[in-house]
């Protein structure tokens, strides 16, 4: 089969794209022809070597797509060939054929693309904890949404939106801003602006945001400083940079509250995976969300693909096709 594969780390150009031996079908795994593959910043980092690989090289990136089971294990009766299915958190994704374990597989329905799915089960289902886990958002709440205009955050402010809350997104240009306001942000602010004191003002009764939402790490301070007294931060990222130590004097000062969030403490079982994922397919078939058009590259085009993800400069997902 083709792979896109990497030997050493360092930039998109260390990505080749060749033939290698087929994955092998072991116990309790399904094998998978892939049609559409999810690009992340975590597959940037990985190349890069600021996140540890297992093993020796060559390796594989990719954990997140969508596909057509072509064989099953033996003792595997949940699956069959022929299924549409997609996974989140599968290795060795960037390639023609991956297997997968059955409890991280997650039936497709015949109304979802496989490109629909790449594009939002990732993103999609961070979200979904982070509105309803890591704070739960509830009508007539601020919230402040940092990088607006990515895939997480375009779903968070619709996700938001769908809860009845007012949203105020922060973005780093003029044509990201456009984005954020397309899904549904009340107000967008750029970077480069006076945002915090913006924010308070933009807030009701200017007393700031009731939860901010902060991937960019670096931000995490200022994100305090636009949260209301009894207000909830919530640092899943590190986009922008580490984040500055936070005093516990100032959290109780304050009475404001610093969670954390990772998909995979929610993503503990096959039910989780399924439950969450179908919510999220109800919300498209509802229309209450709009995916972003893809931006579609072959995977032999993966390192121009690897590019315009690390420039920043893209909005929405970007996806690689076998």
């Amino acid at each position: 089969m083709k792979a896109l594969i990497f030997e050493r780390f360092g930039g998109p150009e260390v990505l080749r794209y060749v033939d290698i031996l087929d994955p092998i079908l072991e116990s309790g795994t399904v094998l998978i022809k892939m049609k559409a593959i999810g690009l992340n910043f975590a597959d940037i980092y990985r190349r890069r070597g600021d996140y540890h690989l297992a093993g020796k090289a060559p390796y594989i990136l990719g954990y997140e797509g969508a596909g057509v089971v072509e064989q099953i294990a033996a003792d595997v009766d949940t699956i069959k060939v022929g299924d549409r299915v997609a996974f989140t958190d599968v290795p060795y994704a960037n390639a023609e054929l991956v297997t997968a374990s059955v409890d991280h597989i997650i039936p497709l329905p015949e109304d979802i693309t496989f490109e629909q799915s790449s594009s939002l089960l990732l993103q999609g289902l961070t979200a979904h904890y982070l509105v309803n886990d890591s704070y739960s958002v509830r009508r007539g709440d601020d919230i402040l949404i940092h990088a607006a205009a990515g895939g997480v955050g375009q779903l968070l402010t619709q996700m938001c939106k769908m809860k009845g809350a007012r949203v105020i997104g922060l973005t780093s240009s003029i044509a990201k801003q456009e984005a954020a306001r397309k899904a549904g942000a009340d107000e967008v602010l750029l970077y480069d602006s006076d945002w915090v004191n913006e924010v308070a003002q933009w807030s009701k009764g200017n007393k700031g945001v009731n939860a901010a939402y902060d991937s960019v790490g670096s931000t995490l301070l200022d994100s305090f400083t636009a949260t209301r007294i009894k207000g909830t931060v919530v640092f899943y990222g590190m986009a922008g940079g580490n984040p500055p130590h936070i005093d516990p004097r100032m959290l109780m000062d304050t009475s404001k509250t610093l969670t954390g969030g990772d998909l995979w403490n929610h993503l503990v079982t096959r039910n989780d995976r399924i439950e969450r994922a179908e919510n999220l397919f109800e919300a498209i078939r509802q229309g209450f969300l709009q995916i972003e058009q893809p931006k579609r590259f072959s995977l032999q085009e993966g390192a121009e693909a690897h590019r315009l993800l690390e420039s920043r400069t893209s909005t929405g997902k970007i996806l690689l096709i076998p």
